[in-house]
């Protein structure tokens, strides 16, 4: 296996047998992973102990009349070679090494050599940040609620008399300056089961349906347009009752001799302008705390006023108070009735012009 950078072998095996999986980390997959603040302060954390430890080294081997304790007990001078090295260190001062001191001479080079070598790999992580854009913000669990509580009036309809649950993915788009089109989103259920042959735990995937905008079972779900801050939800029909977690039972699959059970939802997009793809995901751990019963708290987007003007949504990973009870069953009237004709303007258009007062929910168009 590979520690450190190097690979060591297990005793006992032959020299030609490494063992598996043999890990990498990719730099360039790690800068992308993190935030600019992140990065900087990382970076400034870093120079500013190289800059200490070399200004420590400095006055340690520095030939002077006076003593240790007496150079180290100047804690101005000590300050201000530590700022002098760190200068050095990003390129823009030299250090003054005594000519006949072969220490000072390689912490002077040293210092050197790392600020020629920052500016290049500041550069080089402020265009890993710029293309590596993910802009959308997903809420904490997905929710799970009857299957008659989804946004679709015809699919709310026709599971009126069910007690079937719907699992909702939400997220939003948190960018104010960019432009994201074509939208789809899928749903993939990743679960382990032993091996027939030689039970080993081997893993399965199987392809979800999830609820297109006219609230039909479907490969996929898309998007036209993706407004800004606009909440968006994923429905995935679970066609079985959910009374408790973890569920058991999802799309005809049946769960109770799997392991490691964990559904994603992949997001895929292309951005006005750029012309890029964008792509992101969601993995929900069904063991690990990832799902909660209930309807989620819906969101008010105001389309009449700009995103940087909005008060913000403090219930975004919020539940109604509605919620499930144990037996699976929500309070008397919240049920629709199955042979009820939608009202007009039941189903929210985000595409429509909002008449006035209007906050429309992103879900109900293309």
């Amino acid at each position: 296996m590979r520690l450190m950078g190097r690979e060591v072998r297990w005793p006992g095996r032959s020299a030609d047998t490494w063992t598996h999986p043999r890990y990498r980390t990719s730099v360039r997959w790690w800068i992308a992973g993190r935030t600019v603040h992140a990065l900087l302060l990382m970076a400034l954390g870093a120079l500013t102990g190289l800059a200490v430890a070399i200004a420590t080294a400095w006055t340690l081997t520095e030939h002077s009349p006076r003593s240790l304790a007496d150079r180290f007990s100047d804690g101005e001078a000590l300050f201000d070679l530590t700022l002098t090295v760190l200068r050095v260190c990003v390129g823009t001062d030299n250090l003054e090494p005594e000519p006949d001191s072969t220490a000072h001479q390689l912490l002077a080079t040293v210092s050197s050599v790392t600020g020629a070598l920052v500016p290049a790999v500041l550069l080089g992580i402020v265009l890993i940040k710029m293309f590596a854009l993910r802009p959308f913000v997903w809420r904490r669990r997905a929710s799970i609620s009857h299957a008659w509580t989804a946004d679709f009036p015809g699919y709310s309809r026709r599971h009126a008399g069910s007690d079937d649950a719907i699992i909702a993915v939400r997220f939003y788009n948190r960018f104010d300056n960019l432009s994201v089109v074509d939208l789809r989103a899928r749903a993939l259920l990743r679960y382990l089961e032993r091996s027939p042959h030689d039970g080993s735990l081997v893993i399965y995937r199987k392809s979800l349906k999830v609820l297109d905008w006219q609230g039909e079972p479907a490969e996929e779900r898309s998007w036209l347009a993706v407004e800004r801050g606009a909440p968006f939800t994923v429905w995935i029909p679970v066609e079985a009752p959910v009374t408790e977690l973890p569920f058991r039972r999802i799309q005809g699959k049946d769960l109770e001799s799997s392991h490691g059970v964990k559904l994603l939802v992949r997001l895929t997009a292309r951005t006005v302008g750029l012309g890029t793809e964008v792509a992101d995901e969601r993995w929900f751990d069904l063991e690990g705390g990832d799902f909660e019963l209930g309807r989620f708290v819906p969101l008010q987007p105001d389309p009449g006023r700009d995103v940087w003007h909005w008060e913000g949504w403090t219930d975004f990973d919020g539940l109604t108070g509605a919620r499930l009870d144990a037996d699976g069953t929500l309070p008397a009237g919240a049920r629709p009735d199955a042979d009820a004709a939608p009202s007009a303007g039941a189903r929210p258009d985000a595409d429509a012009a909002p008449s006035a007062g209007a906050r429309p929910d992103a879900d109900g168009a293309p």
